[in-house]
């Protein structure tokens, strides 16, 4: 097949992550690939730092539209993305999950009649009161190719009238997760090295916005992560650092406050660790890769396949964390694999090459 042009829009740490495995194989295969860095994560533990460490090519733009509302930080990434797209007009515009780097990249392609392929499409989690929820939706509709990493993407897709746009190729984080993993038993030393807990210990991160902006509830939450019965890893997403200031709300030393990781010390972190406590839905599914525990606080999930087997719990009010922790671990024999075996990557860019073929 003729070689393709792909124009990958990132802005965020978890679209860092999948972005690696994708420009890996892109690399292989001898494809154009432009990547345009939107700005939305710019702080350094959330942006470069993944570069580095997962050997991704640098930005070939970057956009530096940083912080903002909802509307003015997609408007901004609309406004900047027009002159980008129009000077490369790539084959096709791939974007990645659900941030508004996400949404803002599909419109942006869709307004000049670009192809749009959205990767991770028929995510769910049926509560639209999440930003994220509403990028989701709006990107699969607008997209004309829809890589989904699951059985479950596939369904919620077809309900929804999209059946023939869809392709399963499973999920690039697993190739990630599987790789750093293995990376990481071999290279890194253990966690408590790093002036962490030599005890047992948990992970936890907590920076959505229904959970930090509403100070009594942000009270509760931390207070739940206090009293648990071991210490807790809190890996500090720039708004709960904010937040917890804004507020006025402090902790014991039994939630030791630390700034985000770069992924393969996450995924030391996470290996180290006696299971995650989180309201991300990468972190969800990275403990569940990892045969780590993991309790979610909220009321829902869009990773539904790691609730089997008690590997994921749902408290969204932080009611019961003690006994949920104290409960014992799921056993890793036999637990089911619905994200793939790691060789997504070569699916998605096979998806891409087939799509643009048949055109």
């Amino acid at each position: 097949m003729a070689v393709v042009k792909v124009l990958s829009v990132v802005g965020a740490r978890p679209q860092f992550v999948k972005l690696a495995p994708i420009a890996e194989r892109l690399s292989i295969s001898g494809d154009q690939h432009l990547i345009v860095h939107t700005g939305q994560h710019y702080d350094v533990s959330m942006s470069d730092v993944f570069f580095e460490d997962l050997a991704i090519p640098e930005p070939d733009v970057h956009l530096g539209v940083g912080s903002g509302s909802h509307g003015v930080q997609t408007g901004g990434m609309l406004a900047a993305l027009d002159g980008v797209l129009d000077e490369h007009r790539p084959d096709v515009v791939l974007v990645y999950g659900d941030t508004n780097s996400t949404l803002a990249g599909a419109v942006a392609a869709v307004k000049m009649h670009l192809p749009v392929a959205h990767l991770e499409a028929g995510l769910r989690s049926f509560n639209r009161r999440m930003p994220e929820e509403h990028n989701r939706v709006l990107t699969d509709h607008a997209s004309d190719l829809l890589l989904a990493p699951t059985e479950q993407a596939v369904r919620h897709l077809a309900a929804e009238g999209l059946a023939s746009r869809v392709r399963l190729t499973g999920d690039v984080m697993a190739d990630v997760c599987f790789r750093v993993r293995d990376r990481v038993r071999e290279e890194l030393p253990p966690f408590t090295e790093w002036r962490l807990p030599a005890e047992p210990y948990l992970v936890a991160t907590l920076h959505r916005a229904e959970n930090t902006d509403d100070p009594a509830r942000l009270r509760k939450l931390l207070d739940a992560l206090d009293e648990l019965p071991m210490p807790v890893v809190l890996l500090a997403h720039p708004r709960l650092v904010a937040r917890r200031h804004d507020f006025g709300i402090t902790t014991s030393e039994s939630v030791r406050w630390h700034p985000p990781l770069p992924y393969p010390q996450m995924v030391a972190a996470v290996l180290g660790s006696e299971g995650v406590v989180t309201d991300s839905g990468g972190l969800q599914k990275e403990a569940f890769l990892l045969e780590r525990r993991c309790i979610t606080l909220r009321s829902e999930t869009e990773w539904p396949e790691t609730l089997v087997g008690g590997w994921n719990v749902l408290a969204p009010d932080g009611e019961r964390l003690d006994e949920l922790v104290r409960r014992p671990a799921p056993d890793p024999e036999g637990q089911h694999r619905p994200y793939g075996d790691g060789d997504a990557a070569a699916r998605v860019v096979d998806a891409l090459t087939t799509f643009l073929h048949d055109r």
